[in-house]
Parts: C-alpha cells; sequence; structure tokens
C-alpha cells in the first residue's frame, strides 16, 4: 500500500512539474517566422561556409546571433522542384512534382495541405513575397498574401507571422550577359583573384563570370540586411526568428540543374532570438554539423510554431521542441533527385552519407552537357562547350561532355569538387555497395515515380501521384531492379534482359532497352531482339529506346525510325521524350543528320514550346 502511495505522489509531482512547465512556456508568445531565401546560391561562394568565397557581413551576423549550418542541402536543383519539397516537405518523386518546367499540375497527398495551411489554422498570418514556382494545386488558404507588396506589416496588432523574403538578383538570368559586357561591365571582385572550379576552363570569360556572380552575393547580402533591419525597425527581432538559406545550388555551369555538391550544397543560417533560446538545439554562434534537407524545412517551422506534424510529410525538425543537439548532429545523410529540366530528360539520383556522395546515373548516355536551352544562354556554357570540341579540355573539364559511368562515388572531404571517381577503386568497395544498397532502398521505399516515363504518369497518375505510387509499388521495385542489371558484367544478366526485352509490360521492355544502351557493345548480341523491337513495339518510345540502342553502338541509323515515332506522337510531353533522345542522337560523338519537318508534326506537338527550342536548335 506505501509502495501505491508512494508512486501516485511520484506521479502527481510529474504531473505538477510538467504543469509548471507548460504554463511558463505558455507565457511566452508563439514566435514570428521569417525566411530570407536567395535565389541560385550553393555555400561555395561565401566565405562563411567556404574559403574561396566573398564577406556576407550582414548573414555572418546573423549566424553570430543564431546558428549556422554547414551541411543543408536541397533535395533538387532546380527551383520549382525544390520549392514543391519545400511547401509540402515531401520528397517530390513521391508526389509527382520531380520536372521543372511542369506539363500538368498535381494536387497535394491525400489528408496533407501546403504547411503554411497549419500555421494560418493556428493564428499565424503568412505572406510570401513572393515567387511560388510549385509543381502542386496550389489552394485557397495557403497564404494571406503572395504578392511583390506582402509583408508582415499588414497583420493584425500582436498577431505573429511567418514571412517569405524572395531575394532574385543572384538567379541565373543575372549571368546571361553579352559578350561587349566583358570589358565595358568590370566587377567590384577582382576576376583575377577567383577561384576557379578545377572542372571548369581558367579562362578569362571564366573568371569574369565567376568574379560577376560574387558581386551578385555581396548585392544580396545587402538586401538580406535590409530585411533584418525592417524587422529591427518595426521592434520585431526578439520575437522573430530568421532564417536565410540559397533556394538551390549556383549557376556557374555544371551547378543549377545537376547533382554535385555545387547544386545541391546550400548556405544556411538561424537568427534565434534570446527569449526563445530555448527552442534552439544550441547556443548562439554554434555550427551545426547534422544534415538538414529541405524536407525539414516545413516540419521545423511548424515545431517552432508549437504545431503537429502531419504524419504525411517526410522530413523531421530540426529546431523546436524535442530536437536534441547529439541526435541532430548525428544524422548524415541527404537524397538528390534530377529529372526533366525544361526540354532536357535525364534520370539521376544521388545519396550522400556522411563524407561519402554516390551519384546513380539510370542512362548514363545522357551526358551532363546535352544541349539545354536556357542553360546554354550562358557565355561560359558555350565556350566550354566550344574548348572541348576544339579537344583542349583535361580529363575532368571534358567529362561534362561524356557519358557518365552509371556509379559515381565521391569522397567529399579530400575531392569537394567531385573530379575522382571511386566506384571502381577496391579499396572502396564496401563504401560503394553500402551507398548502392542505400539509394535502392530510398528508391523503391519512396517509391519513386520516375521509373515510369512522365507522359504516362500524366495520363495514368497525376490525379492521385501518391495513390499510384503505393498501387504500383511492385511494378517500380521489378523496373529499378531492370535498370540495375546494368551494374553487374553483362554475361550474368543477359538472360533477364532477353526476358525483360520480351515481357509484356511495355515499361520492363522500357527498362530492358535503357540497361542495354548502358552497355552499350557489350549487349551486341541482344541487337536481335532490339530491332525487332523497332518494328512491333506497340509503344513509340519504346521503337526510339530501341533505335537509340543502335545509335550508341553505331550499329544503325536510328534518325528515320525516331523520327517517324516524333511524326507519330500526339502526346507532346512524349514527343519531348522523344527529342531528348533525337537531340544525344545529333550531337557528337554520334552526329547521327536529322531534318525535322515541323509541318509534320501532330498539332498539340508543334504548338508545345519545349518541342520548338528542341527544333530550332536542331535546325540552327
Amino acid at each position: 500500500m506505501h509502495k501505491h502511495f508512494a508512486v501516485l505522489a511520484l506521479i502527481f509531482t510529474v504531473l505538477n512539474l510538467t504543469s509548471c512547465k507548460t504554463k511558463e512556456e505558455s507565457s511566452v508568445p508563439p514566435p514570428n517566422i521569417v525566411w530570407i531565401t536567395s535565389e541560385d546560391n550553393s555555400k561555395h561562394y561565401m566565405k562563411l561556409f567556404d574559403p574561396h568565397g566573398v564577406a556576407t557581413p550582414n548573414i555572418e551576423k546573423l549566424a553570430e546571433q543564431g546558428l549556422k549550418f554547414n551541411h543543408a542541402f536541397s533535395n533538387a536543383p532546380v527551383c520549382s522542384v525544390a520549392r514543391s519539397t519545400i511547401i509540402s516537405g515531401c520528397y517530390a518523386p513521391r508526389t509527382g512534382t520531380q520536372f521543372h518546367r511542369r506539363m500538368k499540375l498535381v494536387p497535394m497527398p491525400e489528408q496533407l495541405q501546403m504547411f503554411t495551411v497549419y500555421l494560418r489554422a493556428h493564428g499565424y498570418y503568412t505572406t510570401n513575397n513572393n515567387k511560388e514556382d510549385y509543381n502542386y494545386i496550389k489552394g485557397d488558404s495557403v497564404w494571406d498574401e503572395s504578392s511583390k507588396k506582402a509583408s508582415w506589416k499588414h497583420r493584425k496588432p500582436g498577431q505573429p507571422f511567418f514571412h517569405v523574403q524572395n531575394i532574385a538578383n543572384t538567379h541565373e538570368g543575372s549571368l546571361h550577359f553579352k559578350k561587349e559586357q566583358l570589358e565595358k561591365r568590370p566587377t567590384i571582385t577582382n576576376k583575377d583573384s577567383v577561384f576557379v572550379l578545377p572542372n571548369h576552363p581558367d579562362s578569362e570569360l571564366f573568371r569574369y563570370t565567376n568574379a560577376r556572380y560574387r558581386d551578385q552575393i555581396v548585392k544580396l547580402d545587402s538586401l538580406v540586411g535590409s530585411v533584418v533591419n525592417d524587422l529591427a525597425q518595426d521592434g520585431l527581432l526578439e520575437n522573430t526568428f530568421i532564417f536565410y538559406y540559397g533556394d538551390h545550388g549556383g549557376v556557374l555551369p555544371g551547378s543549377k540543374g545537376y547533382l554535385y555538391e555545387t547544386g545541391l550544397h546550400v548556405p544556411m543560417v538561424v537568427y534565434v532570438p534570446e527569449k526563445y533560446q530555448h527552442l534552439a538545439p544550441a547556443n548562439h554562434g554554434s555550427s551545426i554539423d547534422g544534415f538538414v534537407n529541405f524536407i525539414d524545412l516545413a516540419p521545423t517551422v511548424l515545431n517552432l510554431a508549437g504545431i503537429s506534424i502531419p504524419e504525411q510529410i517526410d522530413g523531421k525538425p530540426f529546431m523546436g521542441d524535442g530536437v536534441n543537439l547529439t541526435e541532430l548532429n548525428t544524422r548524415d545523410e541527404s537524397f538528390g533527385y534530377a529529372d526533366r529540366f525544361d526540354e532536357k530528360y535525364d534520370l539521376v539520383r544521388s545519396y550522400r552519407k556522411g563524407r561519402f556522395k554516390y551519384i546513380r546515373s539510370y542512362q548514363p548516355f545522357n551526358y551532363d552537357g546535352l544541349f539545354n536551352e536556357y542553360r546554354y544562354r550562358q557565355l561560359a556554357y558555350q565556350e566550354w562547350k566550344q574548348r572541348y570540341e576544339e579537344g583542349t579540355l583535361n580529363l575532368a573539364q571534358a567529362a561534362f561532355f561524356e557519358s557518365r559511368p552509371a556509379e559515381l562515388l565521391f569522397d567529399l572531404e579530400s575531392d569537394p569538387y567531385e573530379t575522382k571517381n571511386l566506384a571502381n577503386d577496391s579499396a572502396y568497395q564496401d563504401t560503394l555497395l553500402t551507398l548502392r544498397k542505400g539509394l535502392k532502398k530510398w528508391v523503391t521505399r519512396t517509391p519513386d515515380l520516375s521509373f515510369f516515363p512522365e507522359f504516362y504518369l500524366r495520363q495514368k497518375a497525376f490525379d492521385n501521384p501518391v495513390a499510384f505510387g503505393k498501387k504500383h509499388q511492385s511494378d517500380i521495385e521489378t523496373y529499378i531492379a531492370i535498370a540495375d542489371y546494368s551494374l553487374n558484367p553483362f554475361e550474368e544478366v543477359k538472360s533477364q534482359l532477353q526476358t525483360a526485352l520480351k515481357a509484356k509490360d511495355p515499361w520492363k521492355r522500357y527498362w530492358a532497352l535503357i540497361s542495354c544502351s548502358a552497355f552499350g557493345a557489350e549487349a551486341l548480341s541482344l541487337a536481335g531482339t532490339i530491332e525487332n523491337i523497332l518494328s512491333t513495339d506497340p509503344e513509340l518510345i519504346n521503337k526510339v529506346r530501341a533505335a537509340e540502342f543502335l545509335g550508341l553502338t553505331k550499329s544503325e541509323d536510328p534518325a528515320p525510325v525516331m523520327t517517324k515515332a516524333l511524326y507519330e506522337s500526339t502526346d507532346p510531353v512524349e514527343a519531348l521524350l522523344i527529342m531528348n533522345s533525337i537531340t544525344l542522337m545529333h550531337d557528337a560523338p554520334y552526329t547521327y543528320d536529322f531534318n525535322i519537318d515541323s509541318d509534320k508534326l501532330q498539332p498539340a506537338v508543334a504548338k508545345d514550346m519545349e518541342i520548338g527550342r528542341r527544333i530550332k536548335y536542331l535546325k540552327d
């Protein structure tokens, strides 16, 4: 009996302590939260994060009065996909938002809202100034204001607020300058002092481009300072968390649009007001080594605001109640995804664990430098390609224009710019296998919808992508397995590929063809089966993939089959995928001739803007 009363007394004591703590914390009003985002910035150009960067005193001051995150990652290297990841807290390949630019908006996952809806429901005033760029259908209750005039100043007296301030001066377009400006518009940053990445040619143009980009970062820092000053003038700093981060990687060639660190690893700092220090995992001025990802931003804000995190969110908070510094610093994983960027298709996934980075190219013959009109508006891209064609680049610089290995493995401590592939190094085989297994588990578990072609997803999945993924998870697992045949010696998987090439499921045939193309000439013993697909397959894209294999291996001119398929396609998204293969076959080192007659395109295809870019490129 005495033991019974003792237990009850202990329970009441704990309850009283909990009650006191809750009462004490409830006396502190919900914090305001401000995000200052800059476009197209990786961490490599700020001195706060990298010795080769420029000083950013305003951002540095935020870090001194808060936290610096040494390992912050966008999960995608382009804006619409990154921002869709942020607003949902979900991995884009799971929710159908992985393509840039979207061909069709998709709904949010069932029973999940964009996270600001939950903030508004709990009394927050939510404002966005002003970029959205979501691949989701946006509901009516996401923002109180979303415009170039949106401001926290319009809220009710004493109302907590969440505000996003987008800064665009560092956007890729800022480097779309003309040749005349090289002399007429000198940079403030000394171009002779800048660090040129080892995979870039060290030329006058690349130095000028580097310096001009750094000038924009200096200006960005002043704009960050202006936002902070506005908050200070309104007397809000003591109640407001201020996040600064880049919305994905930088824009020097080979960064934005690619799963290298310069495309994914972003700067991030968070200013922490003194009265909310209990919601931070460390003291002012601390550096956090644990990995944080864009899927974690939404749950972090909700956690800081004291709002329950929906189960459908993939990320987890890195600030707020329940976040422990010791646990936070054990987080060491980040997944990245790259699919279509405008008119350029690819399918690449990355998995970083600690110091090692694994990149899986599921279509390795689609080399990085394949023409993408918006990228190649930048003179540095044009010069890089010209120097490759002239044969004046070293191996690291030339890799951008050549077929990639299906697997890349980098030690980022010794090779931060990812120039030395360790995938075939016997000393790193255990690491390779561990990361390969981790990536495969992720694409299977997600599940990754991109193992279906985009046009098929648009037709069949985009009314409810998450439900489609769950229904077809076993199919996706099968396609991944067929794609991974290419990681084995050909003779060990030849019979499985032969079976897949003859499968009833068109997407088994599709992935078997892609695996054969990854093998290249090693798979020529299957050429007879592949040639049969050219004439008998009901899917146009499979005929194109078969022709692609024959073109890659120099066995047959792919132009007649590809051109005929393009003319027959009535779906502009399918036609765009066909055009990607046509462009690959047109360019070096294949240089097949294509004479596309625009008048023969189906009406919906002929009107598509992305198709028009490809047609123009082929004719120029």
